[in-house]
């Protein structure tokens, strides 16, 4: 398929509405509009995502953050040719959300659709950005999920490992909400880690001893609270330096733990890749990306972020994926379902544990 293709993408599997045109043209992808509007302040008083406060906020949000994109493009619905929608993994309530504004748009304007897989969009992106070609390594690293998948094609993924429990991106904020440190917990921590000494606690780094490259931050997070309970059994309580150097310390063994699981990932990839890719949250934390780059120098290989609006949650990686599966030829069932789980690899195990922002899938 060799036409221009515009499609609208909506994104809503967890505590993002979002909203967003993109077109393929002969001069390549063109982000035409991206509107994300955030539910931190709404969650903010709970200390995580509440499924049911996302839901609801995401079913009043919806509409208008979709007329805000295509205003913001200029493209009218008739100017699209088709609509691609998140339908899973995610909080259900808020996948729902997407899906039925999605279905009622479609059915109103006989555009077709296209279900997307919200993992397949961060796979993706590389593509959308820098033209990345198949076959490359992308680490997806954010608050509900962290897996090495080899993206082989715009369908084809084959996971090489992954987490067994918490986030990197999880963990980050239950480490936050140990040390009283307000939400998000990713920036947070890295700001307090930044004026610390990382060798003063020397936390476990999980699964190190364990071939291939799934991982568990888990028990990374008790080890902090259990230093944390030490300094106040000791002390009375901690210092403004020790909260700095419990962060130090948690973010430098996170930043190993995903540097050597990272090597031992890009070995077992089969074939040599064209990249290594990162992509979510956790993606933007400096310390973390400096190790990886250097993973990616060491074995000769680029090393691809995109940028932070598109490495977190958002729309124009849908539409993207959209697209991609479009020009592929691969066509969305007609009744196809919400799904709270979906792996990308379909004969992978299952990974244990689901984060409390969204299944591990």
């Amino acid at each position: 398929m060799d036409r221009t293709l515009t499609l609208l993408g909506i994104e809503s599997s967890c505590d993002d509405t979002a909203a967003a045109v993109v077109r393929l043209g002969g001069a390549g992808p063109e982000i035409l509009s991206s509107v994300v509007l955030g539910q931190t302040a709404l969650h903010e008083a709970f200390g995580g995502v509440v499924p049911e406060i996302a839901a609801r906020a995401h079913a009043e949000r919806l509409d208008g953050v979709v007329a805000e994109a295509l205003a913001a493009a200029g493209v009218p619905l008739a100017g699209l040719d088709g609509i691609a929608v998140t339908a899973g993994p995610g909080l259900i309530g808020g996948v729902l959300s997407g899906v039925m504004l999605a279905r009622g748009l479609a059915a109103a304007t006989g555009l077709p659709l296209v279900a997307v897989n919200h993992l397949a969009g961060h796979a993706l992106t590389p593509r959308l950005t820098d033209g990345v070609a198949f076959p490359y390594l992308m680490l997806l690293v954010s608050g509900g999920h962290c897996q090495f998948l080899s993206v082989e094609g715009v369908d084809r993924f084959r996971r090489l490992g992954g987490t067994i429990d918490d986030a990197p991106g999880e963990a980050f904020d239950k480490t936050a909400k140990l040390l009283a440190l307000p939400q998000p917990g990713g920036p947070s921590v890295e700001a307090e880690a930044a004026l610390g000494d990382p060798g003063r606690f020397r936390f476990p780094r999980p699964l190190l001893d364990r071939e291939g490259c799934d991982l568990s931050f888990s028990g990374l997070k008790t080890a902090l609270l259990r230093a944390r309970d030490a300094l106040v059994a000791e002390k009375g309580g901690i210092t403004l330096q020790d909260r700095r150097d419990l962060c130090a310390g948690f973010q430098a063994a996170v930043a190993e733990v995903l540097a050597v699981k990272t090597a031992r990932a890009l070995e077992l990839c089969g074939v040599r890749p064209t990249a290594l890719c990162v992509a979510g949250g956790v993606a933007a934390n400096k310390a973390i990306r400096a190790r990886l780059e250097a993973v990616a120098e060491r074995a000769g290989v680029p090393f691809l972020a995109p940028p932070l609006r598109l490495c977190t949650d958002n729309a124009a990686m849908i539409a993207w994926a959209g697209i991609e599966r479009r020009r592929a030829g691969l066509e969305t069932p007609p009744h196809f379902a919400a799904r709270p789980r979906w792996p990308l690899d379909e004969t992978a195990p299952a990974l244990l544990g689901s984060g409390r922002k969204g299944a591990k899938a």
